[in-house]
């Protein structure tokens, strides 16, 4: 009998470190890319959950994908989408204590994070309100409370993969950088995902081949809308904080524009640029079920209340 090379919790750890790579877990462990994917195999019988494997697109594959696409197949389980949670120091908002409750109950495959969870407050391009400039936190503070955030995930769901798909504000920590030190890049602590070692960063997540999540493609009132339309697959966004879906059906069959709405408060001090105006948003977020490999119809969480939240006709304390 040939005695494994690395414990069981100890394969289960590199293989989410290198994001399910078959030749990558073979490397690390000295085995065969054959007895890799023999041993995925029981360990998923055995503990009755996927390993998920995540594909990074990178120019230098063999298999070419655009450079930031993540790609995995699930063929049954659950996927948690949360977006926009513009994370700053304090309590955590409803739908963030939601989501945290939710990625326990529901024990899904992957969580992923759909940008914009650091704000970047004080690295805006925005100018801050009259008197705004002075609470708003420093970096290094969103950085521990995203962090924080985060670890509650990673305890509450300690199986599934992790996903962050880049947004427009977690862009702001590397953009300030790149403006004024251009000569620190690759220092450690100088990219975002540095400081989230346990979370996958692309710009998109492919689920088997026909769902798209990434933080957003087009603006305005029918986003989504136009992004079923014409990307000829179901495309989850966020960015716009709107928390809707809206289905679109031709000779192909039926797809999904999905906005998985904002994690945040939409009245919090992160918006005072929006000038005490009106906002058609809602806080919330996504989860799609797949079942023989065939996505069902998108469900929303949305909250309803201070500490309260609706999903599948109940209402939920959180």
């Amino acid at each position: 009998m040939t005695v494994p090379s690395v414990s069981e919790e100890d394969f289960i750890t590199i293989w989410k470190q290198t994001g399910g790579s078959a030749r990558a877990v073979a490397e690390a462990t000295g085995t065969r890319e054959r007895s890799v994917h023999q041993r995925r195999r029981n360990i998923e019988r055995l503990r009755g959950e996927p390993l998920i494997s995540l594909q990074k697109g990178s120019p230098d594959k063999a298999v070419k994908l655009p450079p930031g696409r993540l790609t995995t197949d699930i063929p049954d389980g659950i996927v948690l989408i949360g977006s926009d949670a513009h994370v700053w120091p304090g309590t955590l908002t409803t739908a963030q204590r939601a989501f945290i409750h939710f990625a326990k109950e529901l024990k899904p495959n992957l969580v992923v994070l759909n940008g914009d969870l650091f704000d970047g407050a004080t690295v805006s391009r925005h100018p801050a309100g009259m008197w705004a400039q002075e609470r708003r936190p420093k970096v290094r503070q969103e950085l521990e409370a995203c962090q924080g955030f985060m670890d509650a995930l990673v305890k509450a769901s300690p199986g599934a993969a992790r996903v962050w798909t880049f947004g427009n504000h977690d862009a702001r920590f590397e953009a300030r950088l790149a403006a004024l030190t251009p000569e620190y890049e690759g220092v450690p602590g100088f990219a975002l995902k540095d400081h989230f070692p346990e979370w996958t960063f692309g710009m998109s997540i492919w689920i088997n081949d026909d769902v798209i999540v990434k933080h957003r493609w087009h603006n305005g009132i029918h986003a989504v809308y136009n992004n079923a339309v014409k990307g000829g697959k179901t495309i989850v966004t966020g960015h716009l904080h709107s928390l809707k879906v809206t289905p679109w059906t031709d000779y192909n069959g039926s797809r999904y524009g999905v906005d998985c709405g904002t994690l945040s408060d939409v009245d919090g001090a992160q918006f005072d640029y929006c000038e005490d105006s009106a906002k058609n948003w809602r806080a919330g977020f996504a989860v799609l079920t797949f079942h023989n490999g065939r996505m069902l119809l998108p469900e929303l969480a949305q909250v309803c209340g201070d500490g309260e939240i609706e999903f599948r006709g109940k209402v939920y304390q959180v």
